[in-house]
């Protein structure tokens, strides 16, 4: 086995380091990725022939009997010359009676959950159009909530979860988060005991003759269709203030279930203080001239837009909400592949709250438990099926890996670069308000970091799995109290990526003092020796625990002769392409380790060697076997033992 030596000569700890060779590391991995990830063009929803303005959803909403009687209108300019028709997503549950613009009526077809409208006139690129659909029936409860007539204590509650493709379950509009609006009224007409809250301010509430009123919400921020919402019932109304400088202040308005208010007005209360936190961390609040607040409805939480959809009031859940007016609201993820620039950051959200309100103890301790959480995940972050709700909004990869790829981007960059690139992100004038893919960000964190970053992103972002790391040390003494460390870092075999290149951090705690060194770790197998001043009394690997991987240290130092004959379980298990097989040997023996398929044929041997008393291990390369169960069995003098593995591939 080929071995590279670097020699490192270090007495003080180091921060994070940039390779002069990284620029080429990175192409190398790019090139690798091109060939082994397809990327695709999405069969996305919403007509690419228009650039939507402006939305005004004029809704008139019964509970008995459950109906909405609807007018929308759409302003849009043309992407394309002779543009004689375009389209609208609406559910066929919905009927549209007809559809007019300022030249008239126009003509339409309504199917296939669009409606295809024909123009009186032929359109050039930015011409504008503007159309009003005038439509009714009863909203159909799809995806994760879409339209939902619902009760709370017995009464009636209405409410609205469009993400990802439930908009057009309530209202005509171009079903994509890609094209936002540059601003949108919302005027809600409902039974006069009831409340209707949405988006952006109140201008007016209109108290109409026949029992109803008229709640008229303007948002003048740029606005994605999904995040537009409503919600409805008999709140009870609570307000609060963000002071912030010079003098001026916002409201924080809570509109919730009267039967649960006092038992959750202390979690609301937190609500001011969290906006001073994370406008702090990011900057000022992005709809800083409208609002921010909770309404009550029945799910755990959605991020519409300055006004959070509520079901849970934890900590967890009002901060990731309100991180969200951030990280998917002011800046939304292109299309739902990249879904993680939403929640990845909403997730990793709530691990600076805890940061700030309780220490770096409660954060690292939330990073852990949300690293067990994204060990489960399965395929790339970016998500490639788009189709498929479940895929999108996949827990362990979209939110807990997701947030894990922050926590060691922070590893890599250090604090101060890492919230420079995370302001500068939400403020790119491409960005701001409008919407990003994770090139953009990408982006951003190498023009602040100074250095490519293409190895992070290819491996953690399109990639798959995390590093199973194997490490052997020693050290030996030279000369005026000078020790030589050796080290060994080998990574078991992956697919995509073959191995993980990323900065390590390696504590070598000595009888003088403790020294932290970085390694930039780009080979399955690397050898490295360096020099540190005083005896090596302990060894840890990642001690700020930056990488989501699992690994193993063998400590000749620390070593004592095992006391009988063991195997292990291989790790990692299941495996793809490559795993690890630990067995201790208690006396010198000849040991034999035999790969074994389903049916009994030995498929290889690993080791048939006379060994002494230790622990080992040794590496099994499956990539030219297909997925299946194999079996490993150890023989040692009188010592047998068989395990099974599973290889998947």
């Amino acid at each position: 086995m080929k071995r590279i030596y670097l020699i490192i000569i270090i007495f003080l700890s180091v921060s994070p380091t940039k390779p002069q060779d990284i620029n080429k590391i990175a192409d190398f991995e790019k090139s690798i990725f091109e060939k082994s990830f397809k990327k695709f063009e999405l069969n996305y929803p919403g007509d690419i022939s228009i650039d939507v303005i402006y939305y005004k959803l004029y809704l008139n909403i019964t509970y008995k009997p459950q109906y909405l009687t609807g007018e929308v209108t759409v302003i849009a300019k043309s992407k394309t010359d002779s543009l004689s028709f375009f389209f609208l997503d609406l559910s066929n549950n919905l009927q549209v009676d007809s559809v007019k613009s300022n030249s008239g009526s126009l003509s339409f077809k309504h199917n296939d959950d669009k409606i295809i409208i024909n123009l009186n006139d032929t359109l050039n690129i930015n011409d504008e159009l503007n159309v009003t659909v005038y439509y009714q029936g009863t909203p159909q409860n799809a995806g994760l909530g879409s339209f939902v007539f619902d009760t709370h204590n017995g009464l009636p509650s209405i409410w609205t979860l469009s993400e990802p493709y439930g908009a057009k379950e309530w209202w005509p509009c171009k079903d994509t988060p890609s094209d936002k609006a540059d601003s949108a009224d919302i005027w809600i007409k409902c039974s006069s005991d009831l409340t209707a809250v949405s988006n952006g301010i109140l201008t007016e509430i209109v108290y109409n003759d026949d029992g109803t009123n008229t709640y008229k919400w303007k948002s003048r921020y740029p606005i994605a269709n999904y995040l537009i919402s409503l919600a409805i019932a008999d709140f009870h109304y609570y307000e609060q203030y963000f002071n912030y400088p010079p003098a001026d202040s916002m409201p924080v308005v809570h509109y919730i279930y009267p039967e649960i208010f006092e038992s959750i007005k202390t979690q609301l209360d937190k609500t001011v203080s969290m906006l001073k936190i994370f406008s702090d961390y990011f900057g000022l609040y992005p709809f800083i001239k409208e609002k921010y607040g909770h309404a009550s409805f029945g799910r755990g939480g959605m991020e519409h837009q300055t006004i959070s959809s509520m079901g849970i009031f934890t900590d967890g859940v009002i901060a990731h909400e309100l991180v969200h007016q951030w990280f998917g609201d002011k800046v939304t993820c292109k299309d739902w592949s990249h879904i993680w620039l939403n929640e990845g950051f909403a997730t990793y959200g709530e691990a600076l709250y805890l940061e700030a309100v309780e220490g770096k103890e409660a954060y690292k301790d939330f990073i852990e438990s949300t690293m067990s959480t994204a060990k489960n995940a399965k395929g790339s972050i970016f998500v490639q099926d788009i189709n498929n709700i479940s895929e999108i909004f996949n827990g362990p990869r979209s939110y807990a890996k997701g947030a894990i790829v922050l926590h060691m981007l922070r590893g890599i960059t250090g604090d101060s670069l890492f919230f420079r690139i995370l302001r500068e992100y939400l403020n790119d004038p491409e960005l701001a308000y409008n919407v990003a893919d994770t090139e953009d960000f990408q982006r951003i964190a190498e023009k602040v970091y100074g250095s490519s970053l293409s190895y992070f992103f290819n491996e953690w972002i399109y990639g798959e799995n995390y590093p199973h790391y194997y490490l052997k040390w020693d050290y030996t003494y030279k000369e005026n109290n000078i020790y030589e460390v050796y080290l060994i870092i080998e990574q078991s075999h992956n697919t995509t990526p073959s191995f993980f290149t990323i900065p390590v951090q390696i504590k070598i705690a000595t009888a003088i003092k403790d020294t932290i060194i970085t390694l930039f770790n780009n080979s399955r197998v690397q050898e490295f020796n360096f020099l540190v001043e005083g005896e090596p009394v302990n060894f840890i690997f990642d001690p700020e625990n930056f990488i989501l991987d699992d690994s193993f240290i063998e400590d000749p130092h620390n070593f004592q002769i095992p006391k009988e004959f063991f195997l292990y379980q291989n790790y990692p298990n299941p495996f793809n392409a490559g795993t690890t097989i630990r067995f201790e040997v208690s006396v010198r023996e000849v040991v034999e380790i035999n790969i074994y398929d389903i049916l009994g044929n030995k498929i290889e041997t690993l080791i048939n060697d006379e060994l002494e008393a230790g622990v080992y291990n040794v590496n099994f390369d499956a990539s030219n076997l297909g997925s299946g169960i194999y079996f490993y069995r150890m023989r040692a003098g009188e010592f047998r033992d068989v395990k099974q593995m599973l290889l998947l591939k």
